[in-house]
């Protein structure tokens, strides 16, 4: 039995190595299957009509565009991803960044003037926009969203250029919903929204490294569109060897693309390995029993400046130099090191109690300073002028300001804002000094001021505190004399002048 097997063995054909022309054949059949299976079976005319219908310049694009500029500028000032998500679903810069790659792939360099065009006026459109809301709102520091996207990477790259295979995908194949989580991925909007606000700030760090996240984006979907279109068969008027320079110029904008990118990806690694050093180093240096706040490590600073709060047993009395030293010889720059020491007992658990007490107390004054940055916004929102112009005594705890002539608001109605601000901060002194307008008159009944002098003068009062002015009352002595006196005792500066009629008239002293 052996023997006939061995024998039947020997008499099997030996499979020899593939060759060249094995792998030439199964490309070729590949290829061959490729274009009668998937080109063959693509609508091109259709997909290039519906593409080019969605990509250019309409009042609905327009529209669409101010309204997803404006929920991503708010979304991004108050730092709510949800919104920002919102913004990035609503607008439609795919379409023409699509379209972009399509007229490249079939040539049409009328198709491609018109995207440029519709493109250009939505960037323009949106960036001002954007623009306008930021100096208009109170609201002007750089939140968490914001920041994040002013530092694009060679990830960023590689987000776009996968999303745009999966649009181009999409479109072709008629997918189209595939859209919506590809203009997520890719999020067009928000940096555009990011560019207005640096515009808006004068903050050009922010303002172009928004820019090149949006360059970044726009070029890598543009270019991946017109590299999927010629895969699956729309082809343009171009000769070969035009076909090549294109398909050259594709590959050599990626690579310039990537190069600056890979960079900024690099120094990122950098920091994070260099957070992961400092985090191991000063934990290593006050051993097991401390408990170490997250070190918070300023890289743009030189030398490289660490500063963290350590709850411990026993104090370290050179611990800065100590870590300091460490640092320099792991990290290969020079390194700052200012630790905070708090002394907890031996107890277990002493250290996180300590820790936790003081992430407590951090957490209220954060909440303290956010209600009192929210304070300083709104009195500078009802006065009508610019923030820097609120004063703010957070020892005696008092806000001051003073308020510009808008039209329409009497003392009345400066009196009013004032309260209410002051009825969202208690324990919190609210004073808003008035413009001189005109004060009202003091009307009397049976020798005592009616329900509206009684308002009336109350009014006057608080205008006269807040401004510091002298008010003459004018009319009878018998009326004029008593509102004097009582004037005076609230502390108003007040001057009677005899005169005639059934009220009191107030005004200002000249100065």
């Amino acid at each position: 039995m052996t023997d006939v097997a061995a024998a039947a063995g020997n008499d099997s054909p030996k499979r020899g190595p593939i060759s060249k022309y094995t792998i030439l054949r199964a490309f070729a059949e590949m290829r061959s299957w490729w274009q009668e299976e998937v080109v063959g079976q693509t609508n091109h005319a259709e997909t290039i009509a519906r593409v080019r219908d969605e990509s250019l310049l309409t009042t609905r694009y327009v529209f669409m565009i101010a309204m997803s500029a404006g929920i991503a500028i708010l979304g991004l000032l108050l730092s709510s991803p949800a919104v920002v998500i919102g913004a990035m679903l609503l607008s439609p810069l795919m379409n023409p960044i699509i379209g972009t790659g399509f007229a490249l792939a079939t040539g049409d360099a009328q198709w491609l003037r018109r995207c440029a065009r519709a493109l250009a006026v939505g960037c323009g459109l949106a960036v001002l926009f954007c623009a306008l809301i930021v100096v208009s709102s109170p609201l002007q520091t750089v939140t968490s969203e914001i920041a994040a996207r002013t530092r694009p990477n060679l990830f960023d790259l590689l987000v776009a250029l996968f999303s745009a295979l999966a649009g181009g995908y999409a479109v072709i194949r008629g997918r189209e919903g595939t859209i919506v989580g590809v203009a997520i991925a890719t999020a067009l909007m928000p940096p555009l929204a990011v560019v207005g606000f640096g515009l808006a700030t004068l903050n050009w760090t922010v303002f172009f490294g928004a820019l090149g996240l949006f360059v970044t984006n726009f070029v890598t979907i543009a270019l991946t569109a017109a590299v999927m279109a010629r895969f699956y068969g729309y082809r343009s008027g171009l000769s070969e060897r035009q076909s090549r320079v294109q398909s050259l110029a594709i590959v050599a904008v990626f690579i310039a693309l990537a190069i600056p990118l890979g960079f900024s990806l690099r120094t990122i690694a950098w920091e994070a390995n260099g957070q992961r050093v400092v985090n191991q180093e000063v934990k290593a240096a006050f051993g097991a029993k401390a408990r170490v706040d997250q070190p918070v490590v300023s890289w743009d600073t030189d030398p490289v400046n660490v500063t963290a709060s350590v709850f411990t047993p026993e104090f370290r009395t050179n611990a800065n130099t100590e870590i300091a030293k460490r640092l320099e010889e792991r990290l290969g720059t020079p390194v700052a090191v200012n630790i905070d020491q708090y002394r907890v007992g031996t107890d277990p658990g002493a250290a996180e109690q300590a820790a936790l007490a003081q992430a407590r107390a951090k957490e209220q004054a954060e909440a303290n300073e956010r209600q009192i940055s929210g304070l300083g916004d709104r009195m500078a929102l009802v006065a009508g002028i610019g923030r820097d112009e609120v004063m703010i005594d957070r020892e005696n705890r008092r806000v001051m300001a003073t308020a510009r002539q808008l039209p329409g608001l009497t003392l009345g109605g400066y009196r009013e804002l004032e309260r209410r601000v002051s009825s969202d901060v208690p324990g919190w002194t609210v004073l808003l000094r008035p413009p001189s307008l005109t004060l009202p008159s003091i009307t009397f009944e049976d020798g005592t001021p009616d329900e509206d002098g009684a308002k009336a003068l109350a009014l006057i009062a608080w205008a006269a505190r807040r401004t510091g002015n002298t008010v003459v009352l004018s009319g009878p002595d018998r009326d004029a004399n008593p509102i004097g006196e009582q004037l005076a005792k609230s502390g108003v500066s007040v001057r009677v002048e005899t005169g005639r009629g059934p009220e009191v008239r107030a005004s200002w002293a000249i100065q």
